[in-house]
């Protein structure tokens, strides 16, 4: 749980670093902070229940810092779709970065196919409004990083986007 913490962590520094709007990077940069702080936090409990043994006072202390570790991961994974939607600079030839850009990319091009479905098949009841059985779920960025198997330790992979160009626009 910890190191993938820190991977998310990681992933929220990219993704702030190349943002091209500043209050979604200092948002961003602030979530990330709070994951790492809470990430470390979780290490330092867990090494210290190792080592003091089964108690159920530090079972309920693990178990605390885990949902608050999943909560903040939840937070940042908000924050970088986010800066996703506002758009990202093209990334230096660093392959890392370049996989975290083009790993939202492919996020921003799942969710302008969805919203264009929706607008195109959008069911619409008496008062004009969007009927909500049967509509399916906005995709996020937990969801694609869950749907998809890593190919890296860090971040799944997809094509590169090409160079020259913004990973994304700034409109929608």
């Amino acid at each position: 749980m910890v190191s993938n913490g820190q991977v998310v962590v990681k992933f929220g520094n990219i993704l702030a670093k190349h943002c091209l709007d500043q209050r979604c990077s200092m948002e961003l940069l602030r979530a990330t902070e709070h994951t790492q702080s809470i990430s470390s936090q979780l290490g330092i409990v867990a090494r210290v229940k190792a080592v003091t043994g089964e108690s159920k006072a530090s079972s309920e202390l693990l178990l605390s810092n885990v949902q608050n570790l999943i909560q903040a991961v939840q937070y940042v994974l908000r924050a970088a779709e986010a800066a996703c939607v506002k758009g990202l600079r093209q990334p230096p030839a660093d392959p890392e970065e370049e996989e975290v850009a083009a790993f939202c990319q492919q996020w921003r091009k799942n969710l302008t196919q969805h919203r264009a479905k929706e607008a195109l098949n959008s069911d619409r009841d008496e008062l004009g409004l969007r009927k909500t059985q049967g509509a399916k779920a906005e995709p996020t960025l937990m969801f694609l990083g869950q749907e998809q198997p890593p190919q890296s330790k860090t971040i799944p992979k997809h094509p590169s986007p090409r160079k020259g160009h913004m990973v994304m626009d700034r409109h929608l």
